[in-house]
């Protein structure tokens, strides 16, 4: 999995791991629908442009670490404001995504083992939250 920061051009390898939580919990078709004075029913429907979710984690904390370097990259792109990114997955799909600040926070990340000090190649667990853009 890739992720390309389309402002620097530069390409960040994930860990294959990572899962795709919430993949199958959005669709792209959003309706409303509310009685008008007549007392008739009122549907509107109509299809996202934008906006889906996706959460990238391990699917156990055994699994898809990254180095404390890959967490403090990823840290770094995503306290810039309006960053956009290329994501693209094992299977050949892409998607140009931003980090999810709006259901903060966008990027958790944790050391493997607890110390008191670490070191670029000390492992850490992360989870990413994008939206498609």
């Amino acid at each position: 999995m890739i992720l390309r920061n389309l402002t620097l051009g530069q390409d960040l390898q994930l860990h294959h791991d990572l899962q795709w939580m919430d993949e199958h919990e959005w669709t792209p078709v959003v309706s409303s629908a509310e009685y008008s004075l007549t007392g008739a029913l009122l549907i509107e429907n109509a299809t996202r442009q934008a906006g889906r979710p996706i959460s990238l984690q391990p699917p156990d904390n055994s699994m898809a670490w990254h180095t404390r370097s890959v967490a403090d990259l990823l840290r770094t792109w995503s306290t810039v404001p309006g960053q956009q990114f290329r994501l693209t997955l094992d299977d050949g799909r892409g998607f140009n995504v931003v980090f999810r600040h709006h259901e903060a926070p966008a990027l958790e990340a944790e050391p493997v083992r607890q110390m008191a000090t670490y070191d670029a190649n000390d492992y850490w667990l992360v989870k990413l939250k994008f939206m498609e853009i």
